[in-house]
């Protein structure tokens, strides 16, 4: 059963293996997935490590409910002390590598240590052997697993990967698996490339034994149907994620030109309908795919339609392609979206830092901070297509002195560009933003500045505030598993009450991490979807663990307090504009340009959003610093970590 699945300790320098039950306790405490993985980031990583270095552990995990009967519960998590950010590393993506993972008989993989040489690890069925990666090192994403299946001569390998951007150690590299299912965000395939780690290949034909199968397929069944009957999803099973850039794009909310302008106005090619005429006319009808156990089928299918890679099949792309490639840059053909998409995967590198470095050196070109000269005589302008597809291929490879400078990250690079660079550079804790524009949605402000692995959109987004629901509504929604009568508001810029819905959804977003559900499955863009409630009976009749919804209402509150312990013990302080959580001051100064009416000329005030930090902490038991009070860390439990039980 999913209980039996193991952890495996794999040292790459001695090349010495361990494989060790995990103890009930730890699943009760941290149920598993990104939960267990904060426990084990915190107890086997030292302060102050190099990221870079062999001590830095590298986690991989599926959730408790990988590969069982519950739907959607496909998502790989990768964790380690981030090279981008110094703080928490972490990443997770959907595809098929989790449950083979879990067929294989692991749901944890703890990696330290730096082999010699290029390596990869395989795993199958309880066994796990080191194997030279000397063939593969310099392949691009889809090169390595193709490769890596003829080399074990079996197709039904699924690997865990890292492209030339990993091996180079860009700071934002990707851990990909599949063609397009990206573990982007703080850099984890750089984590890996350190490490000489090529790949993590598994292959797995152990039974996952269900606690009560008939009743699990029965309540499945019943899980489906909430899920594929909402309009959202519907939506998405047609067109994919791109479908958010209309709505967003039409009433203000995407930024443009780096963060000048919060609408990509003259863009009809970037719309949905396009992309998918595109996927039509190059691939047919059946251009929607998804991954293992979804009903969703989110995930589009193209081959390029032009340009030098013309004819290269992949997939996507996703709303965060639309404008990390589309509005950021200013460039606004269907075509580019499409070949940098393809690019970045093929080299693993994240969508959302890389298209947000190169705009804001398209700024800083603009402004005359960087110079021709420095770009390797790119005129690096908005709306320079072939300038921002250059790019990529240069930051990849370090080809020059602006290359190689982007690749490090961007407080590593506001230091040496100097001058006021630092000014224009849209992140939190070091991480960039995705492409939203947040001045005119005060919840979502928070969200980023907030959020655990920096500025970020999956940590704690309560995406459900730009609905205008009900207040009944809302009440319901914001008040299970813990009760809750404070303030709520349907209007979308207010700062009333958004505290507690950026608390509930980061509780809500860790419970479903710890499961290995998809977030699309949850109340992130849908209010109908499961909940709590939906997810203690799906444990229960998988796993046969009695796990109230205030249990992992609790588990979730106790695996993010250890992420935030990690961060506070790497340094973070709240004011602090590189380690902290404060916005940029364009959020506070500069007011919104474009959209509509009740959006242009709004900001973030920033006395209202001190103050909803303020209570935001209050709700999670810290501090007026964000530090956590002695009775918060004795109620969840945390008073003696690390407590190095696993």
């Amino acid at each position: 059963m999913p209980l039996n699945r193991k952890i495996a300790y794999i040292d790459l320098t001695t090349g010495e293996i361990q494989v060790k039950p995990i103890p009930v306790e730890l699943r009760n405490q941290f149920i598993g997935g990104r939960g267990l993985d904060a426990y084990l980031l915190y107890n086997h990583t030292k302060q102050g490590v190099d990221p870079l270095g062999p001590d830095n552990v590298l986690l991989i995990s599926g959730g408790l409910l990988t590969a069982t009967c519950a739907s959607a519960t496909t998502r790989t998590h990768v964790m380690a002390k981030s090279a981008l950010t110094g703080m928490v590393g972490s990443t997770n993506m959907g595809g098929f590598f989790a449950p083979e993972l879990a067929w294989a008989g692991f749901h944890h993989l703890v990696i330290r240590g730096k082999a010699d040489k290029p390596v990869y690890l395989f795993i199958h069925n309880g066994e796990i052997e080191i194997r030279d990666a000397k063939s593969i090192w310099g392949k691009s994403v889809t090169e390595t697993q193709w490769a890596i299946r003829e080399e074990l001569c079996d197709p039904e390998v699924k690997s865990l990967v890292i492209g030339p951007a990993g091996e180079n150690l860009v700071r934002w590299a990707n851990v990909m698996t599949g063609i397009k299912n990206s573990g982007g965000r703080s850099g984890m395939g750089c984590i890996m490339g350190s490490k000489n780690l090529k790949a993590v290949a598994v292959r797995g034909t152990m039974d996952v034994t269900i606690a009560h199968p008939v009743e699990a397929l029965e309540y499945n069944k019943r899980f489906i149907d909430q899920i594929t009957s909402s309009k959202v999803n519907q939506t998405m099973g047609t067109i994919g994620t791109p479908f958010i850039w209309g709505a967003t794009n039409s009433w203000g909310g995407v930024r443009t030109r780096n963060f000048q302008y919060n609408q990509c106005d003259y863009s009809d090619d970037l719309e949905p309908e396009r992309i998918d005429e595109i996927a039509l006319e190059t691939v047919g009808e059946n251009h929607m795919a998804a991954c293992f156990g979804c009903q969703v089928h989110c995930r589009g299918k193209h081959r390029l339609p032009s340009g030098p890679y013309k004819g290269r099949y992949s997939e996507g792309p996703e709303y965060t392609s639309q404008g990390a490639f589309g509005a950021e840059p200013d460039c606004k053909h269907a075509d580019t979206v499409l070949t940098c998409n393809y690019l970045v995967n093929e080299y693993g590198m994240d969508t959302l830092e890389t298209g947000s470095m190169i705009s804001w050196a398209m700024e800083l070109y603009e402004l005359g901070i960087l110079t021709k000269e420095q770009t390797g005589g790119i005129d690096l302008r908005f709306g320079n297509d072939e300038a921002l597809i250059e790019m990529i291929t240069r930051i990849c490879y370090r080809k020059d002195w602006l290359a190689d400078t982007l690749a490090d990250g961007s407080l590593p690079a506001a230091e040496k560009i100097g001058k006021n660079s630092f000014d224009y550079l849209i992140q939190v804790k070091g991480m960039h933003n995705l492409h939203s524009d947040e001045r005119g949605t005060p919840a979502l402000a928070l969200n980023i500045a907030t959020a655990s692995r920096g500025s970020d959109h999956l940590r704690s987004r309560p995406a459900i505030d730009l609905y205008h629901l009900p207040e009944p509504v809302l009440r319901k929604i914001y008040s299970s598993p813990v009760p809750y009568d404070g303030p709520l508001s349907s209007e979308q810029t207010t700062y009333e009450g958004k505290p507690w819905q950026v608390f509930w959804h980061e509780n809500c977003y860790m419970a479903v991490d710890m499961l290995g559900i998809c977030k699309y499955h949850t109340m992130f863009l849908g209010a109908t979807h499961p909940n709590f409630e939906d997810w203690s009976r799906v444990v229960q009749l998988n796993t046969g663990l009695d796990y109230s919804p205030l249990h992992l209402w609790e588990a979730a509150v106790r695996a993010n307090m250890l992420e935030r312990l990690f961060n506070l013990r790497e340094g973070m302080t709240r004011y602090d504009l590189k380690k902290g959580e404060m916005l940029n001051h364009r959020y506070f100064d500069e007011p919104l340009r474009r959209g509509a009416p009740g959006v242009v000329g709004r900001k973030i005030d920033k006395k209202k959003f001190i103050k909803m930090v303020d209570e935001f902490y209050a709700h999670k038991g810290l501090d007026e610093n964000g530090v956590p009070k002695p009775e918060t860390l004795k109620k969840l439990g945390l008073e003696n970590e690390p407590s190095h039980l696993l």
